[in-house]
This record gives structure tokens, sequence and C-alpha cells, in this order.
């Protein structure tokens, strides 16, 4: 075989690379994008409309949080540190029949303190934190940030309305609650204590019981 012939199959075969090569990044970069808006959910919409629309500069973003957090695993609870947190929640959901918005404050803190210790960042970086439980609880995590911005605003009027709000958003830091006390456990047994502990709040459904305040 003379060396032109050679120098004509190493060109074909480099430009057959190429254009595979090619393909392939046409091909992922559809993927990579939809596979962000199913990781993500209502999150992904949310960080789409933060940035006006620009949904380039939301998958960067989403990815960046990916890049940073993907590799987090939850660390165990002991048992009496699980148990510490339930009774305090327990509590929590007591006081808001009471006292709605001393309530929501504290469902705030447990979940801050929560997610540090399961390996979370510390709750003394809010939005590092966040980003990370968005990473693996993002169809959850919206119920976290409605309670900690009720928690900072000292606003909320004293009305049926705000009080609603309170409450939704309580629900909402629930669904996050069982999920960060669970992770990692197994699946089904986890599913029947959730559905079972949801079905002994009668506060959540009954919205006449959280007095104004």
């Amino acid at each position: 075989m003379s060396t032109g012939v050679i120098i004509a199959l190493i060109v074909i075969v480099a430009a057959v690379l190429i254009v595979a090569a090619v393909l392939t990044l046409r091909a992922r970069g559809p993927r990579h994008g939809g596979s962000l808006k199913r990781r993500f959910g209502p999150e992904y919409d949310r960080t789409v409309a933060r940035h006006d629309g620009d949904t380039k500069a939301a998958e960067r973003e989403l990815t960046e949080r990916v890049e940073r957090h993907g590799s987090l695993r939850a660390k165990p609870l002991e048992p009496a540190e699980r148990d510490r947190f339930e009774t305090r929640w327990t509590a929590a959901q007591e006081r808001f029949v009471d006292s709605p918005r001393e309530a929501v404050a504290e469902a705030d803190r447990l979940l801050s303190e929560l997610a540090g210790a399961r390996g979370y960042p510390d709750g003394g970086r809010y939005e590092e934190q966040l980003a990370a439980l968005s990473v693996h609880h993002a169809h959850h995590v919206e119920g976290y940030r409605r309670v900690h911005h009720a928690a900072a605003d000292g606003t909320h009027t004293a009305d049926g309305a705000g009080t609603e709000r309170l409450r939704e958003a309580m629900v909402e830091a629930r669904a996050l609650f069982e999920k960060l006390m669970h992770q990692g456990r197994d699946t089904d047994h986890r599913d029947d204590r959730t559905t079972a502990r949801k079905n002994h709040q009668p506060w959540a459904l009954n919205r006449r019981h959280a007095k104004e305040s």
C-alpha cells in the first residue's frame, strides 16, 4: 500500500471521527437540558423565571449545583437524634394552633439543623444549603424556602389569609422534613411511615384550628 493511500485513509478516518464527535455533542445537548428539567422539576421552572426566561443561564446554574453537590451522601442520624427532631417537629405542629408564626420559625430552624446534621452545608449558609438540597430534593425544597422567608418576614398580617399562607408553608416544609429524616432508608417502609404520620396531622387539614395571630 502506497504512502498516499495510507494518508488518504488516515484523513478519512479522522473525518469520520470528527463528524461522530459533533453528532454526539449535538445529541447530548437536548438530553442534558431535558435531564435537568426532569431532575429539578418545579425548581427548574423557578430558576428559568429568575433568569428572565434565559434557559441557558438557568441550566448553567443548575449544572453548577449538580457539580458542587451531586456527590453528597447523607450522613446517618443516631436514633436519639432522630427522636429529638421528631419530637421538636411535633411540638411545632401543636404550637401552630395558637402561634402560627412561632411554629413556622421553629420549622425553619429545624430544617436548617436537620439538613446540617445529614451532611448538607451548614444552615448559616442558607443559600448554599438550599442549593444543595435542591439537587437531592428538588420537588420538596420549596417548602423550606417558604418557611424561611416567612420566618424572616415580620410583617405578616394577622388575618385568615396570612395564617393560611403560613399553614401551607408548614405543610410543604413537612414533606422536606420527612425526606431528610428518612433519606437513605428503605423506601417502602419510609413511605408507609410518612403516610401514617400525615394521617395524624389534623391541624394541617382542618384550617379552622389555627388561630389568627
